[in-house]
């Protein structure tokens, strides 16, 4: 399972990125193919804050128009929202402790949890990644 990081979905729509083609390339690839992509719901709420925050700069969407693109992801057969299971407290708080994961990092350890309960990859710009034990991460930017 492929697992999108918020980064990536906010560069594939935010057209003042210097990573913006390339994202929008690579999410249009995911989400057409055949490969299951995981949504995780922290992804998705960080895409809307960011894309409909009128105080950052760039080009920026109504929530009309953020909501409805996370519908269009949503509705992708390939496409399943990331959930915590039976699993997900010890991944997590392992994330956390080995990862010495505190403020903002917390939500990465949040995805990084997901991602394992799930057995995917995760697909993100984000180096700080790399400090989470165990989880397989590329940066397909690269």
């Amino acid at each position: 399972m492929i697992v999108c990081d918020a980064n990536l979905l906010i560069d594939s729509y935010n057209t003042g990125s210097a990573r913006h083609a390339e994202a929008r390339a690579w999410l249009e690839e995911i989400f057409s193919g055949t490969h299951m992509v995981g949504l995780p719901w922290q992804a998705a709420s960080a895409f809307l804050r960011v894309m409909t925050n009128k105080k950052l700069p760039g080009e920026r969407f109504s929530l009309a128009q953020a909501t409805q693109i996370v519908d269009l992801w949503l509705a992708r057969t390939n496409v399943r929202v990331l959930v915590p299971g039976d699993h997900y407290w010890p991944l997590f708080r392992r994330m956390v402790i080995e990862g010495q994961a505190s403020g903002s990092l917390v939500s990465d350890a949040e995805i990084a949890a997901l991602t394992l309960e799930y057995g995917g990859v995760l697909y993100t710009a984000d180096r700080d990644f790399a400090r989470f034990p165990g989880l397989r991460w590329k940066n397909p930017l690269e």
